[in-house]
This record gives C-alpha cells, sequence and structure tokens, in this order.
C-alpha cells in the first residue's frame, strides 16, 4: 500500500478506516523529513493492513496544531481512533518495524477500560460533593 496525503478534510475518515494507522507529520524543507519519508514509504509497501498517512504540516497548519506538532519529523501511531505512539525525529526502518509490531500487540480492550476509568475519574473530579459510586 502506498501512503495517502492526509488533510483536515479526509483526516478522520482514513485514519477511521483502519484499525491502526501511522501518520507522519512532515515538510518539504525538513532535512531529516526527507530523510525518513523512504523509511516510511518501504513500511507502507509491506503492511497492507495499516494506514499510512502524510500530513504535510506547512499545507494543513490546522491539522499539525490539533495534534500539537512542534517539532518535525513527527511519527504518530494510532490504533481504534486512540494516539498510541507520537514522538518526533527520523527513526530508523528497524525501529520503525519494532513499533509496528508493539503496536499491533497492544489490548486495546485494556486500553480503552483505562481510558473510561480516566475520563470517569476526571468527571468525578470536576464534580465536587459526590462520593464513589457504589
Amino acid at each position: 500500500m502506498t501512503t495517502i496525503e492526509l488533510t483536515k478534510d479526509n483526516f478522520e475518515e482514513q485514519v477511521a478506516s483502519k484499525g491502526i494507522a501511522f501518520v507522519d507529520f512532515w515538510a518539504s524543507w525538513c532535512g531529516p523529513c526527507r530523510k525518513f519519508a523512504p523509511v516510511f514509504e518501504e513500511a507502507a509497501g509491506r503492511h497492507d493492513d495499516i494506514m499510512f498517512g502524510k500530513v504535510d504540516t506547512e499545507a494543513q497548519q490546522e491539522l499539525a496544531q490539533a495534534f500539537q506538532i512542534t517539532s518535525i519529523p513527527t511519527l504518530m501511531a494510532i490504533r481504534d481512533n486512540v494516539v498510541l505512539y507520537s514522538q518526533p525525529g527520523a527513526i530508523p526502518g528497524t525501529a520503525l518495524e519494532e513499533l509496528i509490531a508493539k503496536v499491533r500487540e497492544v489490548d486495546m480492550a485494556e486500553v480503552h477500560q483505562k481510558l473510561a476509568e480516566q475520563q470517569a475519574g476526571e468527571e468525578g473530579a470536576r464534580q465536587p460533593g459526590q462520593g464513589p459510586a457504589a
């Protein structure tokens, strides 16, 4: 599979269309971004079941700001609409393959449970005077 150019108009649809998505935030003037591009493309060719997308931070400033991208390249791994990994810096192909394997291994039921517990805790903290649910 090739990489998909992601924009604010297609980002949500493309990322949600596959269970796992890897997103490369980049810019044409960025040397490390250009160095990482072939590594990202090669991984996309090996993993047809994963959506590999690229966000040009110059053309898609609103999208880059929404994800608080302050340094490029930034690689983001999303699974079931949950960001599992987001780090700036170009990584070698072997590290990318290891990251892909780790993302595949994540127990998403456990992740969703922890997120629900965290959200419930935050909601409880916003409502003073209420004790724990019985």
